[in-house]
């Protein structure tokens, strides 16, 4: 009955160590990428700090540390309470364990005494010798033979289980010290989220002062950002229209009669393939990969109040991405270049066809792809240049469906 409960007890335990197992990586990937993340981000503003004034882009690069140090504690949190569960299972295994070979030496010592205790009677060619007849000699020969196996194996039980505490005591000092260490890293993060949020509360003290020359400063770039979607929707409508003209050439060339349908600046017919590419492009919708391997999102997408400068209203096609200096920029997914515009103080823009689906890439410095030219995703298009005229450098980054401006923050990866 205890090895019953015994066994089933430990069979519990290992499926609990091992769901443990899976949430403990997890976690540990979790905390590993907001690591990164915070790594990345500390450059980024530290690059910032350097110029010695103090910017929007600062206060919003520290309102993302923030947030990734509070995320950072919350994980942290949720792995110390994984390793005390760890340890707690552990604990009451090795415990078990202890009540396993306690049992199991005491059942070994009971038959090796019963054997010393018999020595003369178990003497084996006597016993052997003075059987009736010979069926009963080779059950008598059988009887030492297991009776010798059961004591063999009796004892290598003792010697496994002996292992399996060693083991088990070496894991639960290890879980010790992994705890130790998350406290240790978490105690340092709590003091690293307070220093950020007292220089966010200073940063911000200076922008207060500042206030109306940031609103400017925001209208101005808000204003030649509405220049820019206005070329980027006349290269897009250019593009289709000459699409349109070249397949009603086609169209005409091959049945001999001209298409009923005029060609339209704003509706484009799709071949099988790219029917193919958009129903590829949806299925990969949260899973695309960042236009930047590295970088801080410091403009959302969408219209919303400034939260640095509220008599601001900001109103955003995309996302803006701060990066270090010589950041590669990447297509999010296969494509066909659709065009390429030189926007001046706002950068080169590099916009790509995904079927139905375009990206724009605006604020490059340098441009690596050519116009029609086909690209993979995860391909080099070029590199980010300096945001229209600061010293910081900025990634504006767009998903359109024709001319339907949607959210990246929906279609990108999880960092």
């Amino acid at each position: 009955m205890w090895n019953t409960k015994l066994f089933f007890l430990l069979i519990f335990s290992v499926l609990m160590l091992h769901c443990s197992a899976q949430t403990s990586d997890q976690l540990k990937a979790n905390k590993k990428k907001l690591e990164t993340e915070i790594a990345d981000t500390r450059r980024l503003l530290q690059e910032t700090q350097k110029r010695g004034n103090t910017s929007l882009q600062q206060i919003a690069l520290l309102r993302n540390q923030i947030n990734n140090r509070e995320k950072l504690i919350t994980e942290l949190n949720k792995q110390v309470f994984n390793l005390e569960l760890e340890l707690d299972l552990n604990v009451k295994l090795s415990q078990n364990l202890d009540k396993k070979l306690e049992y199991m030496k005491a059942d070994y010592e009971r038959v090796v005494y019963l054997a010393f205790k018999n020595r003369r009677s178990m003497d084996k060619i006597t016993f052997l010798l003075s059987a009736d007849n010979f069926s009963q000699m080779y059950r008598r020969s059988k009887f030492f033979t297991i009776f010798s196996d059961n004591v063999k194996h009796q004892a290598e039980e003792i010697k496994k289980t002996q292992q399996e505490i060693a083991q088990k005591n070496a894991e639960i000092l290890n879980i010790k010290e992994a705890k130790l260490t998350l406290l240790e890293s978490k105690e340092s993060e709590v003091k690293s989220l307070e220093k950020d949020r007292a220089s966010k509360t200073k940063t911000l003290d200076e922008l207060k002062r500042r206030e109306k020359q940031l609103a400017n400063e925001l209208k101005a770039k808000q204003a030649k950002q509405r220049e820019v979607e206005a070329a980027i929707k006349k290269a897009i409508e250019r593009e289709i229209l000459a699409a349109n003209k070249k397949k009603a050439e086609q169209n005409k060339a091959s049945s001999g009669t001209p298409s009923a349908k005029k060609p339209s600046s704003t509706v484009l017919e799709y071949t099988p393939e790219e029917k193919i590419t958009s129903n590829s492009f949806v299925s990969n919708r949260g899973k695309l990969p960042w236009p930047v391997v590295k970088g801080s999102t410091i403009t959302n997408f969408g219209r919303y109040r400034n939260p640095d400068v509220p008599s601001v209203m900001m109103e955003s096609k995309g996302i803006d991405i701060l990066v270090e200096p010589n950041t590669q920029v990447r297509s999010v997914f296969d494509g066909v270049v659709y065009g390429i515009l030189d926007m001046g103080s706002a950068g080169k823009v590099v916009i790509i066809r995904h079927g139905e689906y375009i990206t724009v890439y605006q604020g490059l410095a340098t441009v690596t792809v050519k116009k029609d030219e086909k690209v993979t995703m995860k391909q080099n298009i070029g590199t980010v240049g300096k945001n229209m005229g600061k010293e910081t450098h900025e990634l504006h980054f767009e998903i359109l469906k024709e001319f339907t401006h949607l959210d990246p923050a929906s279609w990108l990866s999880q960092k």
